[in-house]
């Protein structure tokens, strides 16, 4: 496929105003300004776009898409195990449906792939993934499996188990079972590195790659105080985590900047249904983004739809965040958080082909979206000429 005449953005350091892109394989091979554009070559797919927005694919960094389904009520939603409170060896690829039509409203958006994994009533709630919002079997359309652990502070698991007379119904308890679990996980991987263990434990495998920083703890932790916690715990066992929802991150942000962990900030578009939610604002943000704090953005969806990301970080603008910045928090920030930057995120020569076409800047609510397109594929949008 060869894109022309489009007003690229690249989110990466080189721009371009009018320009093309060249598909194949499902990659970008190439990506220039429109006088060094090729001719195309026969049987290519020649997209004249007429100087529409040309931009990556928009990631969603922290959803509940396919693992709580629309209109299925409890019998398709599989987001919470709520039976214990470390469940380490959940897979959200053995809940998340494809058939969810969530997955169709994020593609009309221009959202090309998602992080999808369990919810926050346990303190450990399991295997996030990374995948494309495209596709019929999942085993396809995952990129990275597993992409996180799902750990959560605050109110959540507090309420869970607290209102079952269960432990743990403190926040103290929350952060003394999560360091349990952390260290009999690090004892578990001593014992296994030196050839001492006896039998391998399918709840401490999982942990190994958390362990050894090749994916992060998804820290689900909207108060300060959590966010502080979550920080504290991971600082003392080395390991890496994202600070996801980050509500009060305004208040502290030169601590989270001191930390070094990146945060998915969100959902804001929705109401404010608990005390821990209280300062939500889209303001935070622009604090984090000033601090100098690597940030995404999230609808949380289904808490807000997945098809108005977009405009959460349009929101994000009005109330200060930079354009670019914005743009990028939706692009390449969180694939850099998610750690799939190397194939997603930006238009770049090696990466997957996934370009999103909008009638101009899909931050503003008016703008509407031209072509979707997906490993190469175009997956939304009018039918194209060949050359």
């Amino acid at each position: 496929m060869l894109i022309i005449n489009g007003d690229i953005h690249t989110m990466e350091e080189k721009s371009y105003g009018t320009g093309y892109i060249r598909i194949k394989d499902k990659m970008i091979e190439e990506v220039g300004d429109m006088s060094a554009c090729p001719l195309p070559e026969v049987g290519e797919t020649v997209l004249d776009v007429k100087g529409a927005w040309v931009m990556p694919g928009i990631i969603e960094a922290h959803c509940h898409i396919g693992i709580i389904e629309e209109k299925l009520g409890i019998m398709g939603d599989d987001c919470n195990e709520e039976t214990n409170p470390v469940t380490p060896e959940l897979r959200a690829i053995d809940a998340v449906n494809p058939m969810d039509p969530a997955f169709h409203d994020a593609i009309k958006a221009g959202i090309t792939s998602v992080m999808v994994g369990p919810g926050s009533a346990n303190v450990v709630g399991g295997q996030f993934l990374f995948m494309k919002t495209h596709g019929r079997c999942i085993d396809d359309m995952v990129v990275k499996n597993p992409a996180a652990m799902k750990v959560a502070f605050g109110e959540n698991p507090k309420t869970a188990y607290g209102d079952k007379n269960m432990y743990p119904s403190t926040r103290m308890a929350t952060a003394a079972l999560l360091r349990q679990t952390l260290f009999e996980a690090k004892q578990y991987l001593t014992d296994k590195v030196s050839g001492k263990l006896e039998q391998t434990d399918f709840k401490m495998e999982p942990w190994i790659q958390v362990l050894n920083r090749e994916i992060p703890m998804k820290a689900h932790a909207h108060r300060a105080d959590d966010i502080l916690t979550a920080i504290r715990i991971a600082k003392e066992f080395g390991v890496d985590i994202t600070i996801d929802h980050c509500t009060e991150g305004h208040l502290i942000a030169n601590k989270i900047k001191e930390s070094g962990f990146p945060a998915i900030v969100g959902p804001d578009l929705t109401a404010r249904s608990k005390p821990e939610v209280q300062y939500m604002n889209f303001k935070t943000n622009k604090v984090l983004c000033d601090a100098g704090v690597l940030t995404a953005i999230t609808t949380d969806h289904p808490v807000s739809l997945i098809q108005y990301l977009p405009l959460c970080a349009g929101l994000a603008v009005k109330y200060g965040m930079p354009m670019e910045d914005a743009l990028r928090a939706v692009t390449i920030n969180a694939a850099r958080i998610c750690r799939v930057d190397e194939c997603v995120g930006s238009l770049k020569r090696g990466k997957d082909a996934d370009v999103a076409i909008f009638t101009g800047n899909p931050l503003e609510v008016m703008t509407k979206t031209l072509y979707t397109i997906i490993n190469g594929e175009i997956v939304w949008g009018r039918n194209s000429k060949r050359a």
